[in-house]
């Protein structure tokens, strides 16, 4: 690397041969990308249209943020980065494995250690729409379908 110094404000010239060419997938910065399928959906409640309010405390703590409802059987848990609850309910009873955010309305599945997407996975949408509701007041944005994507890309 070369510094110029022919003006008041320095200027740096980077040599190719120094300048590193990084592919950035995301993983570096946080993000995550959220799976489209889970083997572990069978245990979720029968009735995820009628959920706990997000403003739901911990069952055990009564904590008021950075709950999860289990999707199995509807109770409100605090995350790991309060009381740890939730993980404490999954492990003491491991077929509870699915759990939704209050806090983002995202869906984590314990066992597959890994972000749910709610608007793939046609079993998860009721629960996510159900909760934007609940949270904002109103209707979750519509995301246009396989077709309207395609039909945008042709434009």
């Amino acid at each position: 690397m070369a510094s110029s110094s022919s003006s008041s404000v320095p200027v740096v010239i980077y040599e190719e041969e120094e300048e590193e060419l990084v592919m950035d997938d995301g993983s570096g910065s946080g993000w995550v990308e959220p799976r489209t399928s889970c083997d572990h959906l069978a245990s979720l409640s029968s009735d995820l249209a009628h959920i706990p309010h997000p403003a739901t405390p911990c069952s055990k703590c009564q904590h008021p943020m950075e709950n999860w409802l289990c999707l199995s059987c509807k109770q409100v848990f605090c995350s790991r980065f309060v009381n740890k609850h939730m993980v404490d309910h999954h492990e003491q009873t491991p077929n509870h494995s699915v759990a939704l955010s209050f806090s983002d309305l995202s869906v984590w599945c314990f066992v597959c250690d890994a972000y749910l997407d709610a608007q793939a996975i046609p079993t998860l949408r009721t629960v996510h729409q159900t909760a934007y509701l609940l949270k904002f007041g109103e209707d979750p944005p519509q995301l246009p379908s396989n077709d309207q994507c395609l039909q945008l890309g042709n434009e």
